[in-house]
């Protein structure tokens, strides 16, 4: 009863746990690019510690060193590398710090350098220990924090849609990758708190060759396109001279007699035809591409001037889209190309046979008018959940059973000094303000 207990237990966690739509995997190939612009922004935050003045009397002997600053960083030995549990460690040995400082000495007895040299030597150590720990921990724990609040996690991506990147559970770090699982989901503004079943397969990371692997599901495209459906943003209106004039001609040629039979009066009424998705279109991601599937009611029309609009024809269309996706700077970026176009009639096969001839013309309406204005807006793209100033480049995208890769090299498009002052919070500009722990 207990084993059973157990199972049924098992399987109820695994039907509540939530599949990602977007993973990321860091490799160590980007640790070394990542050491050196930290320990660059390390030095610059040394080099603006404020060193209090050492000045005192041991027995006959007076000083006063002041205007302490340091000037120089040097590390003999620094390395940074995952660690399981520990996320990432940061390991420097035998580093050393050039200093400048101005120092007034009196003293009774001569021969006496080698004491001198060591009382400066001991003061001047003590010094530096309670300043630069608060230094490093202030760098570490409260500023690198900063630049990690610029990772987007649920922000708009237009006026209509945001997108979702939530951490679904603790990173995972083995000796070689940090591997994060990310919700990956859209959604539209006008409903924050609606969200779609994720069915899709799971996305996997495998190769180690780059710095950066980032993987979509099929599921991460196909709740942008509910959200824009939701949006009501998957529709579109030409009226009057709107319609290509070619098109509009051959409309109404076709149509001719029904508008005879229909309504004689207004033959001269501007067209209109009217697209609209009548179910969110779907995503299909397999090794030899990614297709984007819709079908869509086409509603054609003339619209007298304060009369109500005299409908001429509805049909069916059905569309399949190539879908070529790219990473331009930190944004995931689609083009579309129209490779299969069909339209039908609900009503009878007859009237299908009838819309023949609007093949060609309408899908070059699609090609010449619509597709420029998809692609517009698909270009834009969708940011990849990364810092401020960190980009993609050399990107190599591979398409797998339900889901693809991108992987890619980083690059700092600005320093980390740069970024973190943009963001530093404005209760930690003074390192000394912030609890640190001990200096040792």
């Amino acid at each position: 009863m207990a084993l059973f207990g157990a199972l049924f237990l098992a399987l109820l966690a695994g039907a509540r746990a939530e599949l990602p739509g977007c993973k990321i995997r860091v490799t160590s190939k980007a640790l070394e690019l990542v050491k050196q612009e930290g320990l660059r922004f390390l030095e610059q935050e040394l080099e603006t510690i404020t060193i209090p003045d050492l000045r005192g009397q041991e027995g006959h002997f007076y000083y006063n060193i002041s205007e302490v600053r340091v000037t120089e960083l040097q590390l003999t030995s620094s390395e940074l590398h995952f660690q399981p549990e520990q996320e990432l460690m940061l390991q420097i040995t035998n580093a050393s710090l050039g200093l400048r400082f101005r120092r007034q000495l009196l003293y009774w007895f001569l021969k006496v350098y080698e004491f001198l040299s060591t009382f400066i030597t001991s003061g001047m150590r003590f010094l530096l220990n309670q300043q630069i720990c608060p230094v490093l921990y202030h760098a570490g724990m409260v500023l690198l924090n900063s630049l990690l609040d610029t990772v987007p996690v649920r922000s708009s991506v237009d006026e209509l849609v945001g997108i979702d990147y939530s951490l679904l559970k603790d990173p995972v770090v083995s000796t070689s990758n940090l591997d994060m699982e990310f919700r990956g989901a859209f959604f539209p503004l006008a409903e924050g708190n609606w969200s779609l079943l994720n069915q899709a397969v799971e996305p996997q990371l495998q190769e180690e060759e780059r710095m950066v692997y980032v993987a979509f599901s099929e599921f991460f495209f196909d709740s942008a396109m509910e959200s824009y459906f939701r949006a009501g943003a998957l529709q579109l209106s030409l009226v009057g001279d709107k319609v290509p004039h070619d098109l509009d001609m051959l409309l109404r040629a076709t149509y001719f007699g029904s508008i005879v039979l229909l309504s004689p009066a207004v033959i001269d009424s501007p067209l209109k035809l009217e697209l609209q998705a009548m179910a969110p279109p779907r995503c299909t991601i397999k090794p030899s591409g990614t297709t984007i599937s819709v079908t869509a009611s086409v509603t054609i029309a003339l619209v007298p001037p304060n009369q109500p609009e005299v409908q001429l024809s509805s049909m069916i269309m059905d569309a399949r889209f190539n879908a070529k996706m790219t990473l331009r700077g930190k944004a995931l970026r689609t083009h579309l190309d129209l490779r299969k176009f069909r339209i039908y009639s609900n009503q009878s096969a007859l009237e299908s046979l009838a819309l023949i001839p609007l093949q060609t013309p309408l899908k070059a309406m699609l090609q010449v008018g619509v597709m420029p204005m998809l692609n517009q807006r698909t270009w834009r793209g969708v940011q990849i959940p990364l810092p401020e100033g960190i980009d993609f480049v050399r990107e190599v995208v591979k398409n797998h059973a339900g889901f693809l890769t991108i992987g890619a090299d980083l690059h700092f498009a600005k320093g980390l000094r740069e970024v973190i002052n943009k963001n530093r919070p404005a209760n930690t500009r003074d390192p000394q303000a912030s609890s640190a722990p001990p200096a040792n």
